[in-house]
């Protein structure tokens, strides 16, 4: 958590190309909320988060900056669209549904940690389990040479299994029934309580352990969700999850511009709209919500909202929901430089990607830059002449290109294979320019 708004926003260049007003307001929103964790906890309380809603066309990047600022940071993240929320009465999910996927996350998250610190005692839980089945014990009356040979030979079997020699002897294994999980974070938690109930009822009428046959593969991974649910503290990981969520959650609303009234509309079309708006605002300005985990305090939790606001603007949405967002920013277009940049200069670019996709063939793939600048060229007239959708153009754009060669890869093994602009011009000139062809093909 301890970045500089420098330090993420040049984090943040590897992978987004432009955008720099965008990355400055949420690397210091990010920023914030690390020195708020400083204060004492009466002036903690006082500091609230600011909200963000990010304005611009579908493939600029709003997505993508909080995703990668999430996975930077570590800290609990979901996306979820607006849209998909219903007011109280409608059929469809309640928006409280979004923190109890936040807190899912959350423990996910502290779960996987807790994992990575017991490694070794999981592992050995793991590794001791497969080498009883492996080795049957000693009678009880054995010699003292005996036992110390038992116990060579453990040492071996020990390694030979850790080291995967074993990975296709079949065992028997018996696997202790755990709860059945449900997917139950859309539920109100008194329905996740009475369902978790009848799990255990379910898991209690056959209390005989699960025998089955697997390799020692398969029983690797059995045995470390055995190992997981009886080495780690379950009531210590869900309590750290719901502080994490709480104090670093941020949560990306996506969409929000759907479920905005536009004047256009006299509101009849959809009268779910203003409603779903009024359950958010307690969601957003702070509240208390009860997951089967424990009650979550929303207070904190940074939102962002994002939409295109083509058909509606942001006034639309009610005064109370917009002075909930208080930093607003707009995302700019994609001009045909950026579309460049996009393939050239990010990390894990799509020119890497299909040159690694393509290596797996034994095929070596290089771009010419003039191609590349083709490709650039024709993705952004594309977005001109129809429907614009930035940089997801470019996936479109490059499969055209490259359909050919990739499907025939395997006939040319250890060769190399040049995109030029001539050959992007043939694939890409009669689609772009027919308007027809261009919005159904790219």
């Amino acid at each position: 958590m301890n970045l500089t708004p420098k330090e993420i926003v040049a984090y943040l260049d590897n992978y987004v190309i432009a955008q720099h007003s965008a990355k400055r307001t949420i690397a210091l929103a990010l920023r914030t909320r690390y020195r708020r964790m400083q204060l004492n906890s009466e002036m903690q309380n006082e500091v609230m988060p600011k909200n963000i809603l990010m304005i611009g066309s579908t493939g600029v990047g709003k997505t993508e900056i909080s995703r990668r600022l999430a996975k930077m940071m570590g800290v609990p993240f979901i996306k979820v669209e607006a849209s998909k929320y219903t007011e109280v009465g409608f059929v469809g999910r309640d928006v409280e549904s979004m923190i109890r996927d936040l807190v899912v996350n959350s423990i996910s998250i502290v779960k996987a940690e807790q994992e990575e610190q017991n490694r070794e005692k999981i592992n050995n839980y793991v590794i001791n389990k497969i080498v009883e089945k492996l080795l049957p014990p000693l009678p009880a009356g054995a010699s003292e040479s005996k036992k110390d040979d038992y116990q060579h030979l453990l040492a071996v079997m020990e390694k030979r299994v850790e080291s995967g020699e074993m990975d296709d002897k079949i065992i028997e294994l018996e696997i202790s029934k755990l709860n059945v999980e449900f997917d139950d974070s859309g539920l109100p938690p008194e329905m996740a309580k009475v369902q978790e109930s009848f799990s255990k009822v379910f898991a209690s009428i056959n209390k005989e352990d699960n025998k089955r046959e697997v390799s020692v593969k398969d029983a690797k991974i059995l045995l470390r969700q055995e190992a997981s649910a009886k080495l780690l503290d379950i009531n210590s990981i869900n309590a750290e999850a719901l502080r994490r969520a709480e104090n670093g959650g941020i949560i990306f609303l996506d969409e929000i511009d759907k479920i905005a009234l536009s004047e256009k509309s006299n509101g009849r079309n959809d009268p779910s709209k203003e409603g779903v708006q009024r359950d958010l605002l307690p969601i957003v300005e702070g509240s208390s919500v009860a997951t089967k985990y424990g009650t979550i305090n929303t207070d904190h939790i940074l939102f962002i909202a994002a939409g295109a606001f083509h058909v509606s603007k942001p006034s639309d949405l009610i005064p109370e929901l917009q002075g909930r967002f208080p930093l607003r920013v707009e995302l700019e277009s994609l001009t045909e430089e950026t579309l460049y940049e996009i393939l050239t200069q990010t990390n894990n670019s799509l020119l890497k990607q299909y040159q690694a996709l393509l290596a797996v063939e034994g095929l070596s793939l290089i771009f010419e830059d003039d191609a590349i600048k083709a490709m650039a060229k024709l993705a952004h007239r594309a977005n001109e002449l129809t429907e614009d959708i930035g940089a997801r153009r470019l996936h479109t754009v490059l499969e055209k290109v490259l359909e050919e060669i990739s499907f025939n890869a395997d006939e040319h093994n250890g060769e190399e294979f040049r995109v030029t602009a001539t050959l992007v011009h043939e694939k890409l000139d009669e689609v772009v320019e027919n308007d027809d062809l261009s919005r159904y093909i790219l």
